[in-house]
């Protein structure tokens, strides 16, 4: 892809993120995973499908509002 503008990520309330835009998402060695538009990845650490969201974050009852700290 090419240069990486207007990508939103929005903290889903008692789930994943959800990333919106044109992205590379890179493993730690900086290897090319997938290039995608949208995408949701893991915020409660239980999925299977790591670094994407699976849904276990219902399974496990993950909590969190997804709020800004005040």
């Amino acid at each position: 892809m090419t240069e990486n503008t207007n990508v939103t990520v929005t903290t889903c309330e008692n789930g994943p993120y959800e990333i919106v835009g044109e992205v590379d998402i890179l493993d730690a060695n900086g290897v090319l995973i997938r290039q995608t538009t949208k995408t949701f990845l893991c915020r409660c650490g239980h999925s299977a499908k790591k670094p994407y969201c699976d849904g276990s974050h219902k399974k496990f009852d993950f909590q969190d509002a997804g709020l800004a700290p005040e």
